[in-house]
């Protein structure tokens, strides 16, 4: 059993369309104040004016809903988060590919998705697409989740000495998706089905791919010269460190920030009041009253001694009659590979 029950969210969202001519982005978190739960629901939209910000709310309504549906029951939601992700994620890609049937136009459109899920001091998510998850916890700054463009497969090429470094981190395919929700097969899935623990003190940032126009030096960084600041504050830090690159293709911007504190079991908690304070018994509170005689009647009334109030006799109450008791879809070989910065060449946006 956690020796943890208390959870508080200290957590601030960033939606900014940066240097592009559509907002594709789209986002929605909650987290009820005083609950022990929240979920924070990204998408990234891809397709330009072929509706790449319609396939994004798609994503998001889609998840949201069904999370704050499932998550009235906590105790059932947590026994069966990883489930109600999955499902989420499949009914999503079924209203993408009735969309796109009945709106020829916008056919192309696809978006990804990134949803952590926190109950209590544990976290799952579900990931399809490279949209990141971090976590910075004691100075380090990790992605939690998988990233499902070629930029690890390139990443790894360089490390291995088969491509230099200036090569790789301009590679024109670095950000070709592998696995996106587009209304067809869904070829990758990451969703855990072991929770990851929280600890006090961590900081989750979730994002669509315009955060990582910053490297992850530059994020940890802020991170960690601010950490002992509201999660606004670091919103605002983040997004005005992008925004002093100046740079002509910074693509959507989209993240939240999210703190976590953890306070200790009641039993572990630190006695706030003296053992004398703990010893006293609260007397319970005590009236007397006195018999008079009012002149012009022989009827014995009382009057409380200590507001000298009268209060009249009640008549006997009548006895009280007794009432009768009352899937996850498989991988496969050769999966294909959306280019996402192609499709959208021809009508000059990125997602």
């Amino acid at each position: 059993m956690s020796k943890f029950t208390d959870i508080r969210f200290d957590v601030a969202s960033v939606l900014n369309r940066g240097r592009r001519d559509y907002q594709e982005d789209a986002i929605a978190t909650d987290f009820p104040m005083g609950a022990d739960f929240g979920y924070a629901v990204l998408s990234d939209g891809m397709g330009g004016h072929a509706a790449g910000d319609v396939a994004s709310k798609i994503v998001v309504t889609e998840v949201f809903s069904e999370l704050k549906f499932q998550s009235s029951d906590i105790d059932s939601f947590k026994e069966n988060v990883s489930n109600v992700l999955e499902t989420a994620a499949v009914s999503a890609n079924a209203c993408m590919a009735a969309h796109t049937t009945s709106n020829p136009d916008t056919a192309g459109m696809g978006a990804t998705l990134v949803a952590p899920v926190f109950v209590r001091d544990t976290l799952y998510w579900i990931s399809i697409g490279d949209s990141p998850l971090y976590l910075f916890r004691e100075g380090s700054l990790c992605q939690l989740n998988e990233d499902h463009s070629l930029g690890p497969h390139i990443d790894y090429m360089v490390r291995a000495g088969m491509m230099s470094e200036d090569v790789g981190r301009n590679h024109p395919d670095r950000n070709a998706l592998t696995s996106v929700l587009i209304g067809e097969t869904i070829e990758r899935i990451d969703c855990p089905a072991n929770p990851f623990n929280v600890a006090d003190g961590d900081i989750f940032v979730v994002a669509s791919d315009g955060l990582q126009f910053l490297s992850n030096r530059q994020i940890r960084k802020i991170l960690r010269e601010n950490r002992d600041q509201k999660s606004a504050n670091i919103a605002d830090l983040l997004l005005a460190e992008l925004q002093s690159l100046n740079d002509p293709e910074q693509d959507n911007i989209c993240f939240s920030v999210i703190k976590v504190e953890l306070q200790a079991d009641a039993e572990d908690r630190q006695n706030i009041f003296t053992p004398e304070f703990e010893r006293h018994k609260t007397r319970p509170r005590q009236i007397t009253t006195r018999p008079i005689k009012p002149k012009s009647s022989g009827e014995v009334v009382e009057v409380d001694a200590r507001t000298d109030e009268i209060t009249p006799p009640q008549p006997e109450k009548a006895s009280k009659k007794e009432l009768p008791p009352q899937p996850k879809p498989p991988e496969k070989d050769g999966a294909p590979i959306f280019l996402r910065r192609r499709w959208l060449a021809s009508d000059g946006g990125s997602a």
